[in-house]
């Protein structure tokens, strides 16, 4: 049974910075292509960043592109968010999912909370 586990959000002012972390239990990250997704209150879920399964490719949103960037670390079954250049409009849940490709993702974890003030 794959848990993923997110943690790391919190409350920054606008320009701040934020790591998010998702931890992979009851399977290894080395199997699956991971991705964030945020919510943000009365909107429809976003595709935020994803990542291969060896790390070698990144897609992110045209919104947090040059801002934000996605990586893993398989060995330590994790997968991380640097946050940069924060702005209110990132305010949102992010979920980090997992699954066997970009376009299939199957794991989800309950999400961690980002507000930009």
């Amino acid at each position: 049974h794959v848990q993923l586990v997110e943690s790391g959000g919190g409350s920054v002012q606008a320009g701040g910075s934020l790591r998010l972390s998702c931890k992979v239990s009851g399977s290894t990250s080395i199997h699956y292509c991971m991705g964030w997704f945020r919510q943000a209150p009365g909107k429809g879920r976003e595709a935020v960043a994803s990542i291969s399964i060896d790390g070698g490719s990144t897609d992110y949103a045209g919104s947090v592109g040059g801002r934000f960037t996605i990586s893993r670390d398989n060995a330590k079954n994790t997968l991380y968010l640097q946050m940069d250049s924060l702005k209110p409009e990132d305010t949102a849940m992010y979920y980090c999912a997992a699954g066997p490709g970009s376009r299939d993702f199957r794991y989800w974890g309950r999400g961690t909370q980002v507000t930009v003030s």
